[in-house]
């Protein structure tokens, strides 16, 4: 059993790493704010954008002269996974369910026997894969320096994956990353980039004829470099959200266990040191009857 002096050193311990969470979990709300925001504000023009995609996709899917980044190489044996996570740690399972889907993917397309190639974006990410992955790795996106994501950011990140594409590296790219719910849910999401896929599109929403000019292949030229900036942006923004949120709920938890540990500790505390009162008190009731 642990002593009075061991006990009291460990209330205090526990305190202090409950003040430090609760911290951070007042940060992570103040942060989760602005993330939110920005994440909220990004999807109507990237919806908007990807509906304007479709539509030209839309006149020239069967035509030979579609771009490459909408028609692909014609085969599929090399894939490209660009895994975003997060730059620190303690927020939950925020990392590991992003991880969790890539890994499942990635064992899906080798038993089909493709090639998998991954680009990891955050190292939290890039540790965990390291380890039974690491000979898959051909890249990695530091965004450590970062305080906030900018669009800058995901055309860099772009850029990279395009230039690959053009080397002939890969034939289909997706990314992973976390779609911000709300502060409880994180829904990992794996979105193809190339080639570029849409969402069916609604009844009603067709219903116009749109004459572009010029034709619609020099349009989607110019215009899929964008969209696949635009989608990478997003998601950076949806994981920003995702992450802030998974670490308030994480620091929720961990300040609430240790106001629990702590009540444990003092209850543990209380009895030791009352069950030491209690056998010096019978300790000098019973040299003063021996006297």
């Amino acid at each position: 059993m642990p002593s009075l002096k061991d006990l009291k050193i460990r209330i205090e311990s526990v305190k202090s790493t409950r003040k430090i969470t609760k911290a951070m979990q007042m940060v992570a709300a103040a942060k989760l704010r602005r993330a939110q925001e920005a994440a909220e504000n990004a999807r109507p023009y990237a919806e908007r954008m990807e509906a304007v995609l479709a539509n030209l996709a839309k006149g020239v899917a069967n035509s030979p002269s579609a771009p490459l980044l909408l028609s692909g190489t014609g085969k599929s044996e090399t894939h490209l996974l660009v895994i975003a996570t997060s730059e620190r740690g303690l927020c939950g399972g925020f990392n590991t369910t992003i991880v969790r889907l890539a890994r499942a993917r990635i064992a899906k397309l080798q038993a089909e026997g493709k090639t998998v190639r991954i680009l990891t974006v955050g190292k939290k990410g890039r540790e965990q894969l390291r380890r039974d992955s690491g000979d898959l790795l051909i890249g990695h996106v530091d965004l450590s320096h970062v305080k906030r994501v900018a669009y800058s950011n995901a055309h860099d990140i772009a850029r990279d994956v395009l230039s690959r594409f053009g080397l002939g590296e890969f034939d289909v790219c997706t990314i992973f990353y976390n779609r911000f719910e709300n502060v409880i849910t994180q829904v990992p999401t794996a979105r193809q980039l190339i080639p570029a896929t849409f969402e069916p599109v609604a009844e009603g929403d067709d219903d116009v004829n749109y004459d572009y000019e010029p034709d619609e292949e020099t349009i989607l030229t110019d215009l899929l470099p964008r969209g696949i900036t635009t989608q990478i942006f997003t998601a950076l923004l949806e994981n920003g959200a995702a992450e802030q949120g998974a670490r308030m709920s994480a620091m929720d938890n961990a300040t609430r266990n240790a106001g629990d540990m702590i009540d444990r500790l003092t209850i543990q505390y209380n009895r030791s040191r009352q069950a030491a009162i209690t056998t010096e008190l019978i300790e000098i009731i019973a040299g003063a009857e021996a006297l």
